[in-house]
């Protein structure tokens, strides 16, 4: 008999849409729904051929949602990481629809002062070296699987670059948005609408490993509706949620510290009832 893989590591692993629920859905097996504080709805399972258990959950778009949830589900779980992984707009001539971004920078790009000028003030995330590094090493060695193709036919790349990451859907390269970006973010290479809101919930939890991974699915041109038409909103998700499972797999959850180590955090949620979620310190009372 097979004995069932054992699970050292638990990832959270968030998406926005039904398209991206559904690609990492389906590749984990075992599934067990979660419900967390608020009705929130987790489903975890385990990843084959890993030593990790992943849950998963789809918040909706845009970054105040993902970042309140994403926030909600660290302090349930407490995971090792926890991974936003989805579909993006291509902002470079040189990403592919079918390509996969791995985000070494998250850039809210909405920050700034409206003088004469826009003033941009931008807040931005670096990703954790341990994770960029392991990401690119899945890049070299184990993905693509050969059965995957982009939208020339050939085999995706996966690209190591920033991404923005705003609340607007870009649908034009002659817009101010895309103009925008193109002045004060130039090396980004992508668009969406979660990433700000993860990376701002993994820094106020003692700066717990995030990592934001996407899947082309547009060129951020008028053409979208073209290439959401032909499938490839659900090809992209799929392609981002097999290097997700691939990163996992190569990723030692050993190399990771825990965000709060308890024995039954999958099953019982934390909170003033169940678990400490911080600590009281007495002050002193002012001196007259």
């Amino acid at each position: 008999m097979v004995q069932p893989e054992q699970a050292d590591g638990l990832a959270v692993v968030l998406c926005a849409l039904p398209v991206e629920y559904r690609a990492l859905r389906a590749v984990l097996a075992d599934l067990t729904e979660r419900e967390l504080a608020g009705g929130l709805l987790f489903e975890e399972g385990r990843l084959p051929g890993s030593r990790w258990r992943v849950a998963v959950g789809e918040l909706g778009e845009g970054n105040i949602g993902a970042g309140i949830l994403a926030e909600r589900a660290m302090n349930y779980f407490a995971p090792h990481l926890v991974l936003f992984v989805g579909v993006a707009g291509a902002l470079k001539d040189d990403v592919m629809v079918g390509d996969v971004i791995v985000a070494t920078r998250v850039d809210a790009y909405s920050g700034g002062k409206a003088a004469e000028d826009f003033l941009a003030r931008p807040r931005s995330w670096d990703a954790p070296f341990r994770l960029e590094q392991r990401a690119r090493a899945v890049a070299r060695t184990s993905w693509p699987p050969a059965d995957l193709t982009r939208a020339d036919g050939t085999q995706p790349a996966v690209h190591l670059k920033p991404i923005a990451a705003g609340e607007v859907v870009l649908a034009n390269r002659t817009s101010p948005l895309y103009e925008h970006l193109r002045l004060h973010f130039n090396d980004t290479v992508a668009i969406e609408m979660e990433g700000a809101g993860l990376a701002q919930a993994a820094h106020i939890n003692d700066n717990l490993p995030a990592l934001v991974i996407r899947g082309i699915s547009d060129t951020t041109s008028p053409e979208k509706a073209q290439l959401d038409a032909a499938g490839w909103q659900q090809r992209a998700a799929d392609h981002a949620a097999s290097y997700a499972a691939a990163f996992l797999r190569a990723l030692q959850p050993q190399t990771l510290r825990r965000s709060r180590p308890t024995s039954s955090q999958t099953s019982q949620p934390t909170g003033p009832a169940s678990g400490p979620v911080g600590r009281v310190v007495r002050l002193p009372a002012d001196r007259t």
